[in-house]
């Protein structure tokens, strides 16, 4: 279903991406920004799954910047590596300029939302605060947010997180919910990362009902 492309960022970088097509005339375009292990086969899936309801999902490869083609799995050894990438090596305001690179890209297919896991729902709260011809955003168990509060969504947002999350304590959601009482937050009976079914971590009735709910919200938002 998908392919590999390439994009070229406001600098001149150019930096890969995988796109997966729907089978029909797109409903509009979704971004999905990886965890801190690339854009691995648990990515790759995640945008197939949003193709197959009718959108052009775009995962950028936000790493090229570090190195070609990084894509982790999920041991402990995965995990400081990805965490030295996203939290030690990685420029910030450039992985959004990368990221604004991936919306001009989807806006070809009518309006863009996006989506991101961990890491990546960190920079899907930037991106909704941050970015221009994004349409809304969904962010899911986004780590470092409550440190970014002070920068306020431009675009409608939801957000999702497991109770049981030890990376996000529940006093830092509630931080978040206060902070923008206008933006839904959505609490599971579940763990970080459990929307990703290759990690033992996966919770599928979280999942499933945090999946329904964010197409309920690309589809009020980008018809």
């Amino acid at each position: 279903m998908g392919e590999k492309i390439t994009i070229r960022s406001a600098d001149g970088f150019e930096f890969s991406a995988y796109r997966a097509m729907p089978n029909n005339a797109p409903k509009g375009g979704i971004m999905v920004i990886q965890e801190i292990f690339g854009v691995n086969q648990h990515i790759r899936e995640v945008a197939d799954g949003y193709a197959r309801e009718g959108y052009v999902a775009i995962a950028p490869a936000i790493f090229d910047r570090i190195k070609k083609g990084i894509e982790l799995g999920y041991t402990d050894t995965d995990m400081s590596q990805g965490l030295g990438y996203a939290r030690g090596e990685l420029d910030i305001p450039t992985t959004l300029q990368d990221l604004q690179a991936c919306v001009n890209e989807l806006t070809a297919y009518g309006k863009t939302g996006a989506v991101g896991y961990c890491f990546g729902g960190f920079l899907t709260y930037l991106s909704a605060c941050e970015l221009t011809q994004l349409t809304c955003a969904a962010g899911y168990y986004g780590g470092g947010i409550v440190d970014v509060i002070d920068r306020k969504p431009q675009i409608p947002l939801i957000l999702h997180f497991g109770d049981k999350d030890a990376h996000i304590p529940l006093s830092d959601v509630e931080k978040i919910k206060a902070a923008h009482p206008d933006v839904p937050v959505y609490i599971y009976q579940a763990d970080h990362g459990f929307n990703c079914d290759h990690r033992a971590s996966y919770d599928k009735a979280a999942a499933e009902l945090a999946y329904t709910r964010t197409l309920a919200f690309f589809a009020k938002h980008l018809q």
